[in-house]
């Protein structure tokens, strides 16, 4: 639901009633993986995607039927339907989907604000009723949708963090009481520390957990033009970027304005001293030793996801040594993917980017980075 955030707000704002489709579950090679939404306006407009395209129609008819209702929906598009090349799954896998509407989804305004804000938050959904996790309290009621002709109904209003309804106040009781509440807060809350989505079991009931967490870090050491480009690509990715070089008539805002933030800094004390965790993404664009070598020291003992420093063979051999001079690990030191990116054969800044790009993907999600047209596996992982 984070690339639709901004237009579900608006709404919001609007007063305009809708409906949100969100994949819960895939089988095989679906195209779109559990927490993908889509969302239609009673006006009839959209937000996002469920498919890609393949069964955005069918989501589409039945999402105008739950505004009209009220009442959720869930749905299974595959290609072992009889109608699957009517609604135009055709690439073998199988999705569930599940369809709200807003009156169904429980504290949404402060959930929103959350995403919009970066702040970390999960829901825990069954069609009919949503339990919303904050990571630092332990508020949260797995609440059933109020009847849809009462005043919640008819004009939901904003809640603040911590909003809580009593046992005494839910309408047709907790489901299955506050057991279910419990093991599912606490599985959410696992979830979200990974900043996963999957549905878990909870008192022997199937729930869909949502997380959203903090963006991912993107950090790129080094104010140079293929910054420009990576730092761009790197915002496009869904990454917190932060652009880092002791120069500060380079490093400017002004010279990247797809940054979040422009730090002007040694980058090896930089490094020391901001947070990088097993999402963090670090690309070393600096190939001038005095920097990156007392960098990539510091970098190397870090939990981060990928490592990449520029240079030719030539520099990144002299990297190596140096390093090893140190006394970096060989352990360590595998670590490091360098020549950074791809084989892509690019020139240009946005095409380097580009390579560098789909290799943090590939590493992310276990990609050989081989063309597809080659391989015969999946082409969309089934593991979630």
């Amino acid at each position: 639901m984070r690339e639709i955030v901004d237009g579900l707000l608006a709404w919001r704002a609007a007063g305009t009633s809708f409906a949100v489709a969100t994949v819960v579950h895939t089988w095989r090679s679906a195209p779109r993986r559990p927490g993908a939404a889509m969302a239609v306006s009673e006006h009839g407009d959209v937000l996002g995607s469920v498919s890609g395209g393949c069964v955005e129609g069918a989501v589409y008819a039945a999402a105008q039927e739950v505004i009209t209702t009220g009442k959720a929906q869930t749905h299974t598009y595959g290609v072992s339907d009889g109608d699957a090349l009517s609604v135009g799954l055709t690439c073998g896998g199988t999705i569930e989907i599940m369809i709200q509407p807003d009156v169904a989804l429980h504290a949404l305004d402060d959930v929103l604000a959350a995403i919009a804000a970066g702040r970390p938050v999960a829901t825990v959904s069954l069609p009919d009723a949503q339990l919303v996790v904050w990571p630092d309290r332990t508020e949260g009621t797995l609440t059933p949708r109020p009847p849809t002709d009462s005043p919640a109904s008819a004009a939901p209003g904003p809640e603040t963090p911590g909003d809580v309804d009593s046992p005494s106040d839910l309408p047709g009781g907790r489901l299955d009481g506050a057991e279910l509440d419990r093991i599912a807060g606490e599985q959410a809350r696992g979830l979200l520390a990974h900043g996963r989505s999957a549905i878990v079991t909870a008192c022997e009931r199937e729930v869909f957990v949502q997380s959203w967490a903090a963006p991912a870090r993107m950090i790129v050491f080094g104010a140079i033009d293929f910054a420009s480009a990576v730092a761009r690509i790197g915002k496009f990715l869904g990454y917190q970027v932060t652009v880092c070089d002791a120069r500060g008539v380079f490093a400017t805002p002004a010279r990247f304005p797809d940054a979040d933030e422009v730090v002007v800094a040694w980058p090896h004390r930089y490094l020391e001293s901001t947070a990088v965790d097993e999402r963090t993404v670090l690309c070393v664009l600096t190939h001038d030793p005095k920097f990156d070598i007392p960098l990539l020291k510091v970098a190397l003992h870090t939990p981060a996801r990928y490592i990449g420093a520029m240079g030719s063979r030539r520099t990144c051999e002299d990297r190596l040594r140096r390093l090893r001079e140190e006394g970096v690990s060989e352990t360590a030191l595998s670590r490091l993917r360098a020549p950074i990116g791809l084989d892509l054969g690019a020139r240009t800044p946005e095409e380097t980017a580009v390579a560098i790009a789909a290799e943090i993907v590939a590493l992310s999600w276990g990609g050989s980075g081989a063309p597809l047209t080659g391989l015969t596996a999946p082409i969309h992982d089934p593991t979630p």
